[in-house]
């Protein structure tokens, strides 16, 4: 299941749950919406992962968690800090970065 990020709160529930991937997007980026359903995709394969979707936009804190220059960019986070990120719009890339903190 994918968390939709409503506040500007990702910080907390990256502290709250062990292992987190965001992806970083916005709703004028065609990527983002092309990326949308394969990062579900992964969320559904992947149930002991927490999935959050953030507007890179709309949550400026949130944005600072991690490099975002390109969408859609995204970001892993392992106990609290912060593991790795990629700027993609292809599935494989995405997934090996999911399997870095499997």
């Amino acid at each position: 299941m994918v968390k939709e990020l409503e506040q500007d709160n990702l910080s907390e529930l990256i502290s709250e749950n062990e292992t987190v991937v965001v992806q970083y997007s916005a709703t004028w980026c065609g990527n983002c919406r092309i990326m949308k359903p394969k990062f579900k995709k992964l969320a559904s394969e992947n149930e002991n992962i927490t999935f959050i979707m953030a507007d890179a936009e709309k949550f400026p804190e949130s944005r600072k968690l991690a490099t975002v220059d390109n969408l859609p960019t995204f970001a892993t986070f392992k106990n609290g800090d912060f593991v790795d990120q990629v700027q993609t719009n292809k599935f494989d890339v995405l997934k090996d970065l999911v399997n870095e903190v499997l």
